[in-house]
């Protein structure tokens, strides 16, 4: 087991990067060749909330990570919603119209309870309980079966640590660049400050366990150029993360689901989260694929996340 401790999810990459360069040895997979650590490799990261890349080669879409965040809290599992932020992502579906594997389908509606519900009561009534066991792997429908949508993620633990909650991903299989330090370190981030929050805790530790931790040769170009530096991976000067649940849980939700049916168009949000940076993100983005690009950097500028702010100007400027 190789262990990185990183202070966010760009010291993560950088660690990961030079660790790859040192130890991963070159195979073949069904999706092409390949760079695979010869262990599993676990990444510990103290402050899970600096959860935005800023890199110009990766060139992460901000957008579709976000958006991912919330349609996973949300417990869908819907191709038609997602795929608005990602031309690519429906391949990954076996039908064209659900994902078989989706995460937050599974947390909350493919096991026939709302897995989060009850493990937000359960850490209220009992902070030290070890049994919380977040489950996505369902043997019953994964093992044998035939297609290519499964959960990557497997199964998620929560404790409470000195009054802050901390979160281990386990994971079978995971592409570093699109994976680790893509989409997986935005929404499960995302779903550690809402678990967090929901139960009136602090945000702790955030651990991913990848058993298969690898790099595609096709991709391992956006990041290789990366390395360890003291300077680089600190958090920008004047970027934080904003609170995502500013009013309660109970008004959160509704509000999510409020955005996922009516989006930007909605008049009423309560909460910060959803009035000042879910729905400016949201019309900055119609405003882009609408090939309105002054509109679209209006909208990425008046986003109060200033993380997000920094992530969604930089990626429509890339793109003038």
């Amino acid at each position: 087991m190789y262990v990185i401790q990183a202070d966010n999810v760009t010291d993560g990459l950088c660690k990961a990067v030079d660790f790859m360069k040192e130890e991963a040895v070159r195979s073949t997979s069904r999706a092409g060749d390949v760079l695979v650590s010869p262990v599993p490799v676990t990444v510990a990261y103290m402050s899970p909330c600096e959860r935005v890349l800023f890199d110009p080669v990766r060139d992460a879409n901000p957008y579709f990570h976000f958006m991912e965040g919330l349609w996973m809290i949300a417990g869908r599992n819907d191709v038609d919603w997602i795929s608005q932020f990602s031309q690519n992502i429906s391949q990954f579906s076996d039908d064209g119209s659900t994902f078989h594997g989706a995460y937050g389908h599974r947390w909350r509606k493919h096991f026939d309870f709302d897995q989060l519900d009850l493990i937000i009561s359960l850490l209220q009534n009992d902070p030290h309980n070890r049994r919380i066991v977040l489950q996505m792997w369902d043997p019953t429908e994964d093992i044998a079966r035939d297609g290519k949508d499964f959960p990557c993620n497997t199964n998620i633990y929560f404790r409470v640590v000195n009054g802050k909650l901390d979160m281990t991903v386990c994971c079978r299989s995971n592409d570093m660049v699109w994976g680790t330090f893509g989409a997986n370190a935005v929404h499960m981030s995302m779903l550690l400050e809402y678990m967090a929050s929901s139960i009136g805790v602090g945000v702790g530790t955030y651990y991913q366990v990848s058993n298969n931790f690898h790099a595609y040769l096709d991709t391992w170009s956006k990041v290789q150029h990366l390395k360890e530096d003291p300077f680089f991976f600190c958090q920008p000067e004047g970027v934080k993360s904003f609170p995502m649940i500013n009013k309660g849980r109970d008004n959160w939700d509704r509000e999510l689901s409020m955005f996922m049916s009516d989006g930007d168009t909605v008049m009423g949000y309560r909460d910060p989260f959803f009035k000042k940076v879910a729905a400016p993100m949201l019309s900055s983005w119609g405003a882009w694929k609408d090939k309105d690009i002054t509109k679209a950097l209006m909208f990425a500028n008046s986003i109060a996340a200033t993380d997000w702010r920094k992530a969604c100007t930089e990626w429509l400027e890339r793109r003038t």
